[in-house]
């Protein structure tokens, strides 16, 4: 099933205004991921993952698996700890869901021979598939092909989400561990993506537009186009506007998808002082939907 998905959501934690999960707007939100037959990332960044305790991910991830989702649910895995990563991944075996995704280490900056060794170990503890995740801006290191190259043999290892930015760096993905499964983690690069055999996308758009996202993602990849491009990029630039996740849910929160666009410390919406653009693009990409579905 997961291996047909093309598009996954990195779907937001919201929040009640006193900074507690807000499991009623949750529940909203993963019903309007599986009408969009988008897959669900649960607790990765736009999740705000690690502003959350244990106690408040393992809830999250229980609720969102009780609802039975007729679409499949990734969990994030992401931290320092490896004894509490594997844990947390030995948890999460447990229960309803589909998939993981595992982040490079962070903040530590291991070379290719501890990286091998962190990931073979979450690798090793899992029962599901797993995405591994490049993300340099966030974690200060690249995950190192050769690790990529080392592990595209083990039993558990499915994906890689290509976030550097990088053309190169993916289409060296491609090319080094043809077998693995490569996603863009970057909305408005899927239609460039789309040339070196991406398959699909774990997007930040897909929240504020899930429908949208799941056609654009889908003419991305049936057609091989650069001509969405433009719109695409601005709306991810709007998207990105102030740290992820604040723009997408002060967004949500104006549409009332959302009770309130409440994140954790550091994170804080007040960092974005003017939603003009943003809605502008909301508008935007609706017309553009109305036009091309």
């Amino acid at each position: 099933m997961i291996q047909n998905q093309q598009l996954w959501t990195a779907l937001i934690t919201p929040m009640n205004r006193d900074g507690s999960v807000d499991f009623k707007s949750l529940e909203k939100l993963a019903k309007q991921q599986e009408a969009a037959k988008n897959g669900i990332l649960l607790i990765g960044s736009t999740g705000e993952g690690l502003a959350l305790d244990d106690g408040e991910k393992q809830l999250v991830v229980e609720f969102v698996a009780g609802l039975e989702l007729n679409t499949p649910v990734m969990v994030g895995v992401g931290g320092m700890n490896i004894q509490k990563q594997v844990s947390w991944v030995e948890q999460c075996n447990r229960l309803n869901i589909d998939a993981f995704l595992m982040v490079t280490p962070l903040y530590a900056k291991p070379g290719p021979k501890g990286q091998f060794e962190w990931f073979k170990s979450l690798l090793d503890a899992s029962e599901k598939p797993c995405m591994l995740y490049n993300i340099p801006s966030r974690t200060g290191i690249d995950l190192p092909f050769e690790v990529a190259e080392k592990l595209a043999d083990h039993p558990n290892m499915w994906a890689i989400k290509e976030a550097s930015g990088s053309t190169e760096i993916y289409r060296q993905f491609r090319e080094r561990v043809p077998s693995v499964f490569l996603y863009s983690g970057d909305d408005a690069l899927v239609s460039t993506f789309a040339a070196f055999g991406c398959s699909g996308s774990v997007s930040v758009a897909a929240n504020v537009w899930p429908e949208e996202t799941n056609l654009y993602t889908d003419l991305c990849l049936s057609e091989n186009t650069d001509s969405l491009f433009p719109l695409w990029k601005r709306a991810v630039k709007a998207l990105f506007s102030a740290s992820n996740p604040i723009p997408a849910k002060i967004l949500m929160n104006s549409r009332g998808d959302i009770s309130t666009a409440t994140l954790r410390l550091p994170l804080i919406e007040t960092e974005l002082d003017d939603s003009a653009e943003l809605l502008q693009i909301d508008k935007e990409i609706k017309q553009w939907f109305k036009e091309n579905r």
